[in-house]
């Protein structure tokens, strides 16, 4: 079922990418804000043209046993879908660090705290809604990323987020 997942959402972002019926208009220079998700942070997007922009992502994860923090830098194509309804797509990538925390497991064995550099190329697709009536623009995303060394995979679901952000 994942597997579906996967390949569903890519074909959808191919098609949107490669049509060409509407003009995006990105309509504010500065957007900054708050990302939720699986890593909590801040997001602020800088207006290249009507139709990119660069994002910078500050976030941080954690749970028991590590916690991340990552400095995401990314690329973006903007598009209409209706009136103030519109969806992006880009690429780019992370530089942090990932810290394994101190603990002793169930069987008494002590794990002692380290950390180590994190780098990993990241992509994004989403939609954003501007709320006309207010300097407020509200996203939903996905940022899959491939990790380079914890653990290297490609991430899918840890890059789900939400954010809220002050346009002006």
């Amino acid at each position: 079922m994942n597997r579906i997942l996967q390949i569903t959402f890519i074909s959808v972002i191919t098609f949107l990418g490669f049509s060409t019926a509407a003009q995006a208009q990105l309509t504010t220079q500065h957007a900054i804000g708050a990302r939720f998700g699986s890593a909590t942070g801040i997001t602020y997007r800088y207006t290249l043209s009507p139709d990119r922009a660069i994002e910078g992502i500050m976030s941080v994860q954690s749970n028991s046993k590590s916690s991340r923090f990552r400095l995401v830098g990314l690329y973006q194509y903007h598009k209409p879908l209706i009136d103030d309804l519109s969806w992006f797509w880009g690429f780019g990538g992370s530089v942090g660090s990932y810290t394994g925390k101190a603990y002793t497991d169930a069987n008494g064995k002590r794990f002692d705290k380290y950390s180590e550099l994190a780098l990993s190329i990241d992509g994004i697709a989403g939609l954003e809604y501007k709320i006309p009536s207010a300097p407020i623009a509200i996203t939903l995303d996905a940022k899959p990323y491939f990790d380079f060394l914890q653990e290297s995979g490609f991430r899918i679901v840890d890059g789900l987020g939400f954010s809220v952000r002050y346009t002006f």
